[in-house]
């Protein structure tokens, strides 16, 4: 009963009191409810894709949103990964719970070949560097076509799991695991790992956070590594969940989706990324089995993300939280928007409003 209890209380006051946590818990909870709802593959199969993608979504989040460089190459990561693992599984016989980890590890070693000349640029000019290296990638797999594939790229990658529900559960879980460790990752206000205030403070002002004494050039390489693997990871389950890899997993197309579902959910939230990939992703996907609406739907998006740009210009999910949740000017605790008193201090929230209706 102690522990019951105790999990009570973190639902009450870590969830149920804060809007955006409780509606996060009821979206996972959702997650891993749909394949009891529904045995469609073509269904089952948007989802798991949502979820590799808000992992890759989430990793560019990691280095452009939280650090600031600019990184129009990020599918170099996925494609790393992917090639990685296809060639792993193809070659070496490995399984999927060996060759991702490896091919994670792949993407980092080349997150990191890619930052240590890169971070001497900054802006434009980083963005123009990182955005050549998947070009020359794609050059070298087609160079050695007989072991990469080529234009054709690799099939026949073992499954990840018998069940395509099986492989669902796997990603979704994956997917979680990964969003918590690079949320932690980046949070300015974690007691246990001090890493994302710094990278706060560099994407805000490099100069003077390095004049302050901080290593800006490792703390970029760690956030090169860090975003390079996860986007590994997510490259690595669309290669066993899809089981072909080929030039199309490098292309600037994908990094583009990546940017396009972080700014329409907030950059730099982490979160924002996951909603971005869940609200555009599927509604294209659905759109499209509809021959009328089909060959607009590329319209319809673009109108979607100028209507969040113009009212909503930092992202959907930030504009959601700022209507339901309110911070504390004392403790900074935060509450529900309805809420007079914060719920840990018992400072007033409405302030301002109270000093004007007394006037």
């Amino acid at each position: 009963m102690g522990y019951l209890y105790w999990i009570y209380n973190i639902i009450r006051n870590e969830f149920v009191a804060i809007p955006g946590r409780m509606i996060a818990l009821i979206f996972f909870v959702s997650l891993l409810l749909i394949p009891a709802f529904t045995g469609n593959p073509y269904i089952l199969r948007i989802f798991t894709l949502a979820a590799i993608f808000a992992i890759f979504a989430a990793s560019w989040d990691v280095l452009v949103g939280y650090t600031g460089q600019i990184n129009l190459g990020h599918a170099l990561f996925f494609g790393v990964g992917a090639y990685s693992v296809a060639l792993l599984n193809l070659h070496f016989e490995l399984p999927a719970y060996l060759s991702i980890p490896l091919g994670s590890i792949a993407a980092v070693l080349v997150g990191l070949i890619i930052g240590i000349p890169a971070l001497r640029l900054r802006g434009f000019y980083l963005a123009l560097v990182t955005l050549a290296f998947p070009i020359i990638l794609t050059g070298i797999l087609f160079f050695f076509a007989d072991f990469t594939g080529g234009e054709q790229g690799l099939t026949g990658v073992h499954r990840l799991a018998l069940s395509r529900t099986t492989s669902y559960y796997i990603i979704v879980l994956t997917m979680v695991f990964s969003l918590l460790l690079m949320y932690k990752f980046t949070d300015a206000g974690s007691k246990w790992l001090r890493v994302g205030i710094i990278l706060h403070a560099i994407r805000e002002d490099e100069i003077t956070a390095r004049s302050s004494g901080i290593n800006t050039t490792w703390y970029k390489l760690l956030s090169f590594a860090c975003s390079g693997f996860f986007a590994g990871v997510a490259g690595g389950l669309y290669a066993v969940f899809m089981r072909t890899v080929g030039p199309s997993t490098l292309e600037l197309s994908l990094t583009f989706q990546a940017i396009l579902w972080t700014i329409f959910g907030g950059s730099a939230t982490i979160y924002g990324a996951v909603t971005g990939v869940y609200i555009l992703y599927p509604l294209i996907e659905f759109l499209n089995l509809y021959p009328v609406v089909s060959e607009f739907r590329f319209i319809l998006f673009a109108l979607i993300l100028i209507f969040t740009l113009l009212f909503m210009p930092e992202g959907l999910s930030r504009w959601i939280r700022d209507k339901i949740e309110i911070h504390c000017t004392r403790c900074k605790g935060i509450n529900i928007a309805s809420r007079r008193t914060c719920r840990i201090c018992s400072a007033p929230l409405h302030l301002a409003k109270t000093e004007g209706s007394e006037r």
